[in-house]
């Protein structure tokens, strides 16, 4: 695989939300207020994932049109620089509705 293959960036993506997907199993939303490390983890990986994102070129996000490319990447954003206010309610939907979402498509 070349840089310019988008897999290098989408296989990142997908591993570590299979990882974010295999940490929440059996888990709960009140876990995320519990578990610290777990929380760290998840935010971690859902940085990691949104950071990847940021090189997938237009061309292939316009070949799918739906991956949320804009929100994965704000998201990010979020995380890296709001990270003294996480919604951790916010944290768990995305968990929970969204990341199962990017194997979907």
């Amino acid at each position: 695989m070349t840089q310019h293959d988008p897999m290098v960036r989408l296989r990142p993506m997908l591993d570590h939300a299979d990882e974010a997907m295999r940490l929440i199993e059996d888990k709960s939303r009140k876990d995320l207020d519990d578990d610290r490390v777990l929380t760290l983890a998840l935010v971690q990986l859902m940085q990691i994932i949104g950071q990847a994102a940021t090189h997938v070129d237009d061309d292939f996000r316009d070949q799918y049109p739906n991956i949320p490319w804009s929100q994965i990447v704000a998201l990010r954003n979020r995380l890296i620089h709001g990270y003294d206010t996480i919604n951790r309610d916010i944290l768990w939907q995305i968990l929970t509705g969204d990341v199962p979402q990017l194997h979907k498509n």
